[in-house]
Order: structure tokens, then C-alpha cells, then sequence
């Protein structure tokens, strides 16, 4: 298994959320959101520029500036 952070996840590819690095009202934002330990998350696409990506998980899709999903760490597997 490989850790990285969310913003780092290629286009296509499944991970599983290891925890959340951000502080605060972020954090908490996060957690909302589902982005909780052992939930699989996949980058499903990004915009033209590279930023916001498109994320699925827990049968939602969210889309995350770079700077949020930075703080998202994730394990990688395979």
C-alpha cells in the first residue's frame, strides 16, 4: 500500500481514505462530507486546468479544489 494525498490520486483510480490533515472547520467539513477512515474514494475526473477534481464516494459525487483534497490523506492500494 502507498499513502498520498487525495489531490495527488490519478483520474480512474480507488482509494481508501486514511484520515484528514486539515484543522478545524475544515476537518469537520471533510468528515461531513463522508471522507472518513476506511471509506473508498475514486477521482473520477478533472477539470480542463486540473483543478476542481470530481470524486465518488459513498455512492456521491463531490467535487474538491486542490487545497481541500490535499488535506485528505489515502492509501493506495495495489
Amino acid at each position: 500500500m502507498t499513502d498520498l494525498y487525495l489531490s495527488s490520486l490519478p483520474v480512474g483510480s480507488i482509494a481508501t481514505v486514511v484520515g484528514v490533515t486539515g484543522k478545524g472547520i475544515q476537518a469537520s467539513r471533510l468528515a461531513d462530507l463522508g471522507f472518513l477512515p476506511g471509506t473508498p474514494v475514486t477521482c473520477l475526473r478533472r477539470a480542463p486546468l486540473g483543478d476542481p477534481r470530481l470524486y465518488e464516494l459513498r455512492g456521491v459525487q463531490l467535487c474538491l479544489r486542490e487545497a481541500e483534497a490535499a488535506c485528505i490523506r489515502v492509501s493506495l492500494d495495489g
